[in-house]
Formats: C-alpha cells, sequence, structure tokens
C-alpha cells in the first residue's frame, strides 16, 4: 500500500474510534488529508465524506429516539440540509489561499467548542430559565443558531456536533439520548447533502475517500467495543491536545506563507 493510503486509512481509523467513543474525527483525518498532499478544500470535502458512513450507523442506533417527534425531526433535517448546502457552496466559492487563512480560526473554534463543552451546555441551561417567557423568540433565535451551525457544518465540520447539543439545550431539552440522536441525524443530513455540490464541482478524492470511509467504519466498529474500557476523559484530552496542535500549526502556516 502506498503510503499515502496507509496514513490516511490508520487516520481514518483513529477518526471512526475517536467519534465512537468522545467525537472529535475531523481533527485526525483533515489534517491527515493535508498531509498527503491533497489541497485543503478537496481533503474537507472528502473528509465529510470519508465520516458519513459513521454518522449514518450512530443515527441508526438512536432510530427508537426519532419516532418520538417525527415533525421535529423533520424540521431540523430540513434546517440542517438547507444550512450544509449553503455551507458546501460557500466553501466551494472560497479560494484555497482564503480557506487556508481562515483555517487556523475554524480549528480553534472547533477545539474550543470541544473542550468546554460541558461548560457550554451548563451555561445554555442556565440561559433557558431566561428564555422562558419568550417563547416565541427563543424559537426564532434557536432556529437562527441552528442554521447558522448547519452552515459552518456545510463549511468545515469541526466542533458542529458540540454546537448542535448546546442549541437543544436551548430549545429546553434535557434527554441526552434524544439530544444525541438529533445531532447524528443533523450531522448525517449536513454530510449527506454536501455530497451533492462536492460531487457537481469535483472536489471529492473517491478512492482517498473510500479507504477512509474503511478505515473510519472499522475504527467505529472497534471503538464500540472497547467504549466501556476506555476512560472518555483520556480520549476528550487526546482530542483537545490534537486540535491545540492542529490549530497551532496551521496558524503557523498561514502566518509564514
Amino acid at each position: 500500500m502506498d503510503l499515502q493510503y496507509l496514513l490516511i486509512f490508520v487516520a481514518a481509523l483513529f477518526a471512526g474510534g475517536l467519534n465512537g467513543i468522545a467525537g472529535g474525527g475531523s481533527f485526525i483525518l483533515f489534517p491527515a488529508l493535508m498531509f498527503a498532499g491533497i489541497p485543503p478544500i478537496p481533503a474537507n470535502a472528502t473528509n465529510s465524506i470519508a465520516l458519513l458512513p459513521g454518522t449514518l450507523a450512530s443515527a441508526g442506533a438512536y432510530r427508537h429516539e426519532f419516532a418520538k417527534d417525527k415533525r421535529a425531526l423533520i424540521q431540523v433535517c430540513v434546517l440542517g440540509a438547507i444550512g450544509g448546502l449553503i455551507g458546501a457552496i460557500l466553501l466551494l466559492r472560497t479560494p484555497p489561499v482564503v480557506f487556508l487563512r481562515i483555517l487556523p480560526y475554524l480549528l480553534l473554534i472547533a477545539t474550543l467548542a470541544f473542550a468546554f463543552s460541558k461548560k457550554l451546555t451548563a451555561w445554555v441551561e442556565l440561559q433557558q430559565g431566561r428564555f422562558a417567557k419568550l417563547r416565541q423568540l427563543r424559537t426564532i433565535l434557536v432556529t437562527m443558531l441552528q442554521l447558522i451551525v448547519a452552515v459552518y457544518g456545510g463549511f468545515f465540520g469541526g466542533g458542529m456536533g458540540i454546537l448542535f447539543l448546546a442549541s437543544f439545550a436551548l430549545m429546553g431539552m434535557t434527554n441526552i439520548h434524544r439530544m444525541n440522536a438529533y445531532k447524528t441525524i443533523l450531522t448525517s443530513c449536513i454530510n449527506a447533502i454536501t455530497v451533492i455540490p462536492f460531487v457537481i464541482a469535483g472536489a471529492i478524492l473517491w478512492q482517498q475517500g473510500a479507504i477512509a470511509a474503511i478505515g473510519a467504519a472499522i475504527g467505529g466498529y472497534i471503538s464500540a467495543h472497547y467504549a466501556q474500557k476506555i476512560a472518555p476523559i483520556l480520549v476528550k484530552r487526546f482530542v483537545i491536545g490534537v486540535g491545540t496542535v492542529m490549530t497551532l500549526y496551521f496558524f503557523i502556516k498561514s502566518w509564514i506563507s
């Protein structure tokens, strides 16, 4: 196997495993695709498609949660699809040089969101009381927030699951299983809808994407088996460490280029 493909496969293996335990797989796979010599925008597009099977599998595991409120499920899926499509089109219309300039900031947002996810969710829950009296305004604000996160997800995607969880808390959701269910279906909708503009633009490298998808699927399966034996806090610290290193690397790269 070519070293490039081996790097992609191993990175996807870890990415799928991380997504199965604590999330943050994009912190591993996306930089690996770039280190393998793939330009930033095709790397981002290929990363989204490669991790799609894993998110779909996770969504399938939560199918019993979706039956409880099909109307809300359809609403969030439509919102996610619209935002994801807008984000993907914005990505394709962004010059690679500009994308490389803003990439460190995107990684920084994703890393901070991942690192402070618990505090972010706790803060959002405190705001629920303030928004309770303004139910209609809260609905509008939360819808706008979810649309913005969906656009961000179509454009980049790192950390969007955490941002969606925060928005669900603002909606008044308290059941973490239901929140995770909606998160997985939303990320699946976004990753799936981005296939259309990415395919039309020829931005996906299918051979590398297929290798990454296989690696991610294997990693996800393995992590599902060993998830109970690995302390989530250790995995989270590892993801934060990788995210921090990648953020610093791309900041330095943008400064010297």
